[in-house]
């Protein structure tokens, strides 16, 4: 009896996941369609359902938010292809990563909007920007840690060049929008490589 109780509540778990997966794959929808300011409503009628079920799956609209902010994180991650790598050239890191972000910001600009502008109401919502670069941050500097290893270096600017080559990508996107894109995506792909590339010219070099 206990396993029956078991694999039914593995499959429930699993169902619900999967539903999640779908309301929030709706919502991305829906913010494409209406923008940032999307309503709840809006999101309900893409996703072919009410609003009380999306509560039910995530609460309330900052619920909801901050799975649409878990979804960006995973994709800017995901779009690295780095999983498991640890042989990463920093400078092709680097390059990977400002293109990476700046494409979000290119092709999914209603997206990167919704992201960054915290919901109204009592619940409280991590700082988006925030959220997203310190786990990137995170990412990165593991990455940058396990080359300085291989390279028999110090490994104490691992964490500082993960976090300050993040924030800086964040900051030069959001100047990029400020712009209205004006230089093509691979100029400030480029200019990013060009700040940074000293920086690992000098720990070969040592």
């Amino acid at each position: 009896m206990e396993t029956t109780t078991d694999g039914r509540a593995t499959r429930w778990h699993a169902h619900n996941a999967e539903r999640r997966r779908e309301l929030v794959a709706s919502a991305l929808r829906a913010i494409r369609k209406h923008g940032p300011g999307v309503g709840m409503d809006d999101i309900a009628a893409e996703a072919g359902t009410s609003k009380p079920v999306i509560y039910r799956h995530f609460r309330d609209r900052a619920g909801l938010y901050q799975a649409v902010v878990d979804w960006v994180n995973d994709f800017i991650w995901n779009s690295l292809g780095l999983e498991g790598s640890g042989d990463v050239d920093p400078r092709e890191l680097v390059r990977q990563l400002a293109d990476t972000y700046l494409t979000l910001v290119e092709k999914d600009p209603e997206i990167y909007q919704f992201v960054i502008t915290r919901p109204p109401g009592d619940t409280p919502v991590d700082d988006p920007v925030l959220s997203i670069t310190t786990r990137i941050g995170n990412q990165v500097s593991d990455l940058f840690r396990h080359w300085l290893r291989a390279q028999g270096l110090d490994e104490e600017p691992a964490n500082i060049w993960g976090h300050g080559v993040v924030g800086f990508t964040w900051a030069t996107a959001d100047r990029w929008i400020l712009t209205k894109l004006r230089r093509p995506r691979a100029d400030v792909v480029g200019y990013i490589d060009q700040l940074f590339a000293p920086a690992f010219d000098a720990q070969r070099s040592k």
